[in-house]
């Protein structure tokens, strides 16, 4: 009876391993396929990391949502 105790707690620890080794192929064969020759480098420049090279796009991009109307005369941080 001690045995089938053992090999039913073995099933869920084969099934975990099994999955992890799967989503481990997943991502190096994501990585490897990924067709970027230059993966890119931060450095940082002036007090803050820039990300130098790799295989994003600026155009791929969307842009950056505009900040609220500032007007004439008003400083920055003005507030009413």
């Amino acid at each position: 009876m001690a045995r089938a105790t053992r090999a039913a707690g073995m099933v869920p620890l084969v099934g975990a391993l099994a999955a992890a080794a799967a989503l481990a192929g997943v991502a190096v064969f994501s990585a490897s396929s990924a067709g970027c020759a230059s993966p890119g480098q931060y450095v940082q420049r002036d007090g803050y990391v820039e990300l130098v090279g790799g295989c994003i796009d600026s155009r791929d991009l969307p842009p950056a949502p505009l900040g609220p109307p500032q007007h004439e005369g008003e400083p920055a941080g003005y507030q009413q």
